[in-house]
């Protein structure tokens, strides 16, 4: 009996699958992980069960920057068309939202960085996949752009206190998440790095949030492993139905 797979959009080195990666293959899937940064060509949904789209350093609109953005937006709207169970991932979560026909800006707030509360809606109760997950619980942001207008037909799934998106149902089989599930401290060491001086400027303290996203890895673990298992769930009926599984 085949496994399902899934399709893995890199768009960085530092941004790996990570934990999330990990927790779809102990649910039973397989993953190819294409990385077009590299140089790896970025194929049809066709023969795959799922589709996770990852964070990354750009923007969701910097086609132009980055040739395989077009693409992955041309994909996710295949997704959309073809009910390929989908996830998005910080970027990925933006790049669902302009491909779809929303929009994504600097968070005026500014950069969201260390653990959050996720403010969830009362529509995410009965949500496919985030439905199982909404109860009190934190997660891991880091980013400078939000989702500030979702497209018509997305429902709101989580938002924070100020109103700024965490979560959304894009289509029936389609979800972005702002938050970072697939992190631990290791994957976040050189995006500090890189943030460094903009987080001295604004008295933030990288050790201590690398320490506390380290001191609560067995409650972000508890939290987020679910979201795996219910994207590898949906990869896996697919599978089924397609007669691959």
């Amino acid at each position: 009996m085949s496994v399902p797979t899934v399709l893995v959009v890199e768009h960085e080195r530092e941004c790996p699958p990570g934990l999330f990666g990990e927790w779809l293959a102990a649910a039973g899937c397989a993953l190819d992980v294409r990385r077009p940064y590299a140089g790896d060509e970025l194929p049809e949904l066709a023969p795959y069960d799922a589709l996770v789209v990852l964070g990354g350093p750009m923007g969701a609109k910097d086609d132009d920057k980055h040739a395989w953005l077009g693409p992955v937006k041309d994909r996710i709207r295949t997704a959309v068309a073809d009910a390929v169970p989908t996830l998005g991932i910080c970027l990925g979560h933006q790049l669902v939202a302009v491909a779809l026909g929303g929009d994504v800006d600097r968070n005026p707030l500014g950069q969201q960085v260390g653990m959050l509360g996720v403010g969830w809606t009362p529509e995410a109760a009965t949500d496919a996949l985030l439905g199982p997950l909404a109860t009190p619980r934190r997660g891991v942001q880091w980013n400078d752009d939000i989702v500030t207008r979702l497209p018509a037909g997305a429902v709101l799934l989580a938002e924070t206190e100020h109103g700024e998106i965490q979560a959304a149902r894009y289509a029936p089989t389609l979800w972005g998440v702002q938050l970072h599930p697939e992190v631990d401290a290791d994957i976040l060491r050189p995006w500090a790095a890189s943030d460094r001086g903009s987080h001295e400027a604004r008295g933030i303290d990288q050790d201590a949030v690398l320490r506390d996203i380290e001191g609560a890895r067995a409650e972000l673990d508890a939290a987020w492993r679910p979201l795996a298992v219910g994207l590898a769930r949906l990869a896996s009926e697919r599978a089924g139905r397609a007669g691959r599984g």
